[in-house]
């Protein structure tokens, strides 16, 4: 029977080859014939994507030919246009007017939901869920398919350590290991499992790469390292994009080691196409080329052939490719074959899009009405948001809130719905928003609640100015001194206050960098009074990136970080702060005492002077400050529970390893507490000696345990010397033997400990 399987499966194996195969062949004959018929013009108007003027604007250029291009066939995308009948209107001129009627792929940034905005994707990172990303990027390419858009620019892989630097809210945190999980999980979640399919839509990996490591934590600025740190800390997140089969990649906009990534041909040749075996479509990000000018690499004609010989495939709004490349074609400095691998790398996805069997495939009225902003994708976001949140304080079991409590509800984001969706929901409805105060008056309990707005969200006059802090006009913007009043005369009417505070949503995002992440002194100047008051105090915070909070954390009873949860933020919070939900979210990324530790991460390596990352003390002669700690405020994959758990003795499966083994590692988890609640177990190894230094610990694993109370359950890793692998000094890939810490905890820092001997 078992031999009857095996073949049964090699025969079923053979066959899906073989579809394969015939699929490709089909693919490249027809793309074949179409290229034959093009001219250079043509072709080279496959690698232009433009900005049309009247859409959603994400940069500052737009295109006011983009008719003409697309009559002349010199246009292969189109960025940031929106609603069905403009992109219907728009494919009928590439299909009827064009010479030879090739369809146009219509971009948009999708980040964290179409019309259904779920949590921001640091907060979604925070879930430690990588189904929870895959659920919620099958949703938005449902609905933005819905609306005539087939192509997104998400996810974005880029490591995190510096949160002054605003574009973290966008990622998956510090980790590589955790934000490999969480990108490919995006990538599957966009693409399915066919891209033909018009409920799916092309991903595009951004930003390659290594954005996130920009110099000061300001946004486009240079990033500088060795390769060891690159292939080691940075790069895992993109391959793991690469490897889930990514359709397109988008170039970042820093220099890497003195060369601009739009034309580093080291890095989207050598490292993305040879390396890692990407076969799809490079595009720059919004006019990258055009500012390779600035970077000081040459004029127009210059950077668009430096750029385009680097590996750079489709040009973002700058239109340099259109107006250039002919003309280095003709001087001899590009040639006309990497032109055709452009050409062709586009016209395939296309292909695979099914754009070529039906151009309107993404163009259906009919799911206008049935697929964006559903019930179920309401609830499902509000489901996804509650196990976002990451519970940092929460001294003598202050939370949870019971219904029955008369409760004074005081914040500048306690009824704000232009900030519940977070930075880049540039296809969100603010308006479908559902604040906390909207989502109280919803129960029966309401008349326990008492609502005052508090204070402004910021009283800084230039951070409001530069960051389009937005306020609903139902709430105009009053005195210190007024808000403060009535603030103070609505807590005195109840038992218990939740004071709802943080940042606006968009002092995160692209161009947020900032200087200063303290926790905002006019809201600091309210939970002062408040405490003043002597009842209990819960703050529920709004941000899209480690805050300092070091100047306020010791007023608050309890503190819930619910970052920026999306439309159904009001009843997500609602569900956590009187206990239907019990939070189980973890942080992604490290929470600094102080500005100038940044950037602070748990993964670091030892100085040769070192002073453990755990110690509090000060030591002469030793690696830390004269005035500050060296620990974060809160660890990496730090957050609590309502109910407590217990680990229990760690347990191996062996002490000695040989080669290929398998070590089997478990611990008993116990809910010691009285709520059911779920627990995020962690796994981390350290390399205690190798040929190149190596980071104190790394996250190997992770698992989501479900406890109810009282509940004791077993959870086993398996390790094997995959897990043990990393880049050495020559960026050979491969493990070491020697002695290993094996570690499983509640958070980076609260870990259990044992080490095992591994050789080759």
């Amino acid at each position: 029977m078992k031999k009857i399987k095996i073949v049964f499966f090699f025969i079923l194996s053979l066959n899906i080859s073989v579809a394969f195969s015939q699929n490709d062949s089909k693919r490249n004959r027809f793309i074949n014939d179409l290229m034959s018929k093009m001219t250079i013009d043509e072709k080279i108007g496959q690698l232009n994507l433009i900005s049309p003027p009247g859409n959603i604007q994400t940069g500052a250029a737009v295109s006011e030919d983009a008719e003409k291009y697309i009559k002349e066939g010199k246009l292969g995308a189109v960025l940031n246009m929106t609603t069905l009948s403009r992109i219907k209107k728009t494919q009928e001129i590439a299909v009827s007017q064009s010479r030879l009627k090739i369809p146009l792929i219509f971009g948009l940034d999708v980040i964290h939901g179409y019309k259904t905005g779920f949590p921001i994707p640091l907060a979604l990172s925070a879930s430690w869920r990588p189904n929870l990303a895959e659920k919620v990027a099958q949703i938005s390419a449902k609905e933005a398919s819905a609306d005539g858009i087939n192509w997104t620019y998400s996810p974005m892989a880029d490591i995190g350590r510096d949160p002054r630097w605003g574009r973290v809210a966008e990622g998956a945190g510090e980790d590589p290991f955790l934000a490999s999980r969480i990108t490919e999980s995006f990538v599957r979640g966009y693409q399915g499992n066919d891209l033909s399919l018009n409920n799916t839509i092309l991903a595009c990996v951004k930003h390659f790469a290594l954005y996130g490591a920009s110099e000061a934590g300001r946004d486009y600025n240079s990033v500088d390292m060795s390769k060891n740190r690159m292939y080691n800390e940075y790069f895992p997140p993109y391959k793991a994009a690469i490897d889930a089969g990514v359709g397109s990649v988008m170039t970042s906009f820093n220099d890497i080691n003195g060369v601009p990534s739009t034309a580093n041909k080291w890095l989207l040749t050598d490292v993305l196409r040879k390396q890692w075996g990407f076969n799809g479509f490079v595009v720059t990000d919004f006019t990258a080329i055009k500012e390779l000018i600035a970077h000081g690499l040459g004029d127009n004609q210059q950077v668009a052939a430096r750029a385009f010989q680097a590996g750079t495939d489709m040009d973002m709004v700058g239109e340099d490719f259109l107006k250039t490349l002919k003309k280095s074609l003709d001087e001899g400095k590009v040639l006309e074959e990497d032109i055709n691998k452009a050409c062709r790398r586009i016209l395939e996805m296309k292909y695979n899009l099914g754009l070529f069997d039906d151009p309107y495939r993404y163009i259906d009225e009919k799911r206008l009405k049935t697929d964006i902003l559903t019930a179920e994708h309401r609830k499902i976001a509000r489901e996804i948001a509650a196990q976002t949140f990451v519970l940092m304080k929460n001294d003598q079991n202050a939370l949870p809130f019971k219904r029955t409590d008369k409760i004074a509800f005081i914040g500048p984001l306690l009824d704000d719905q232009i900030n519940m969706p977070g930075t880049w929901a540039v296809a969100t409805d603010y308006r479908e928003s559902i604040t906390l105060k909207a989502a109280l008056e919803e129960l029966k309990e309401k008349n326990n609640f008492y609502f005052s707005r508090g204070c402004n969200i910021t009283e800084n006059v230039e951070l409001e100015k530069n960051s389009y802090i937005e306020f609903a006009k139902e709430q105009p913007k009053k005195s210190p001194e007024i808000l403060l009043q009535e603030a103070i005369e609505t807590a005195k009417k109840a038992d218990k206050i939740v004071l709802v505070l943080g940042e606006a949503s968009e002092m995160t995002g692209e161009c947020s960098s900032r200087t200063d992440i303290r926790f905002p002194g006019n809201q600091l100047s309210l939970l002062r009074e408040m405490k003043k008051l002597g009842k209990p105090i819960a703050v529920v915070l709004f941000t899209g990136r480690p805050l300092d909070l070091t100047n306020m954390i010791d007023y608050p009873d309890a503190l819930l970080n619910v970052w920026f949860p999306g439309i159904e933020a009001g009843h997500a919070i609602t569900d956590v702060l009187f206990g239907q939900v019990n939070p189980s979210g973890k942080l992604s990324m490290t929470f600094p005492r102080s500005g100038g530790q940044i950037p602070i991460y748990y993964n670091h390596k030892n100085t040769g002077r070192p002073l453990e990352f755990t110690d509090n003390r000060f030591e002469k002669y030793k690696s830390n400050y004269l005035d500050e700690k060296n620990t974060p405020l809160f660890p990496f994959g730090f957050g609590l529970s309502y109910t407590q758990f217990k680990y229990g003795e760690l347990q191996l499966s062996k002490g000695q390893l040989q080669g290929n083994e398998t070590l089997k590692v478990s611990i008993a988890i116990s809910n010691i507490g009285n709520y059911d609640g779920e627990e995020i177990v962690q796994l981390y190894i350290r390399d205690k000696v190798a040929s190149i230094t190596r980071p104190v610990k790394e996250l190997k694993g992770f698992k989501a345990v479900s406890l109810n109370k009282n509940e004791t359950k077993t959870i086993t890793f398996d390790i094997t010397p995959e897990l043990l692998k990393f880049y050495n000094e020559e960026l050979t890939y491969d493990w070491e033997e020697g002695e290993f810490d094996i570690m499983i905890g509640t958070n980076s820092q609260n870990l259990t400990t044992k080490t095992i001997l591994w050789k080759k």
